[in-house]
């Protein structure tokens, strides 16, 4: 498939889920690179990457784990951010719950504070190679590290959350953040990416923030 994907795929988990892939996922989000991810997924049904930092969500649901298929459904969580988070198909995540996801014809973040999308690359062999490159900025390792070394493994489907938003200030330190479930961080910051969407910038608001 690639060289940086074989790569990327030598150095994340074995397969999250054992089952062999059923190739229907229909989209307008880009066939080219639907496809791509398809087969991607025929190689490792989903996996974990530096030490759970990434997430690579498998095809279907399986256990605790949320398919790449459940994870795109409207009423899971996309629809708490209105019209935000629409066009796009979401299939991994970094250790904060930043959203890789594919949007036109390229690969995206989603910033889950915000609301905001940004262009990654034109491929997943480019997604790959940057991941690479610089996993530590894109996936939130050594956060990650720091975290299980104190705390444990993390669970599946939860991620670590800014008690003080990012976008609001909130600094990237083990004090600032918390274990959630990722369902319910996607929910929680789809108000705060609400609320400061149209408001100008330095304006104040208040958000609700947990210990």
């Amino acid at each position: 498939m690639g060289f940086f994907i074989d790569k990327l795929l030598s150095v994340c988990s074995d397969d999250i889920s054992p089952n062999q892939l059923k190739k229907n996922i229909e989209s307008n989000y880009g066939q080219s690179l639907i496809d791509q991810l398809v087969f991607l997924l025929e190689k490792k049904n989903g996996f974990y990457g530096f030490e759970s930092a990434l997430h690579l969500f498998p095809y279907e649901s399986i256990g605790k784990e949320v398919g790449v298929i459940d994870w795109n459904n409207n009423g899971l969580w996309i629809s708490a951010y209105k019209d935000m988070a629409l066009e796009a198909f979401f299939f991994a995540e970094d250790i904060f719950g930043n959203q890789f996801c594919i949007k036109g014809d390229l690969i995206q973040v989603f910033d889950p504070e915000t609301g905001s999308f940004s262009e990654l690359a034109g491929s997943f062999e480019e997604w790959s190679k940057a991941i690479l490159d610089d996993y530590n900025f894109l996936t939130g390792y050594s956060l990650a590290n720091q975290w299980q070394n104190i705390y444990g493994k993390i669970p599946s489907m939860h991620r670590l959350i800014p008690k003080v938003p990012f976008v609001l200030g909130g600094e990237y330190t083990l004090e600032n953040l918390y274990l959630s479930n990722s369902i319910d961080a996607m929910k929680f910051r789809a108000h705060l990416a609400l609320q400061i969407r149209n408001i100008p910038d330095g304006t104040g608001i208040s958000i609700d923030t947990r210990n």
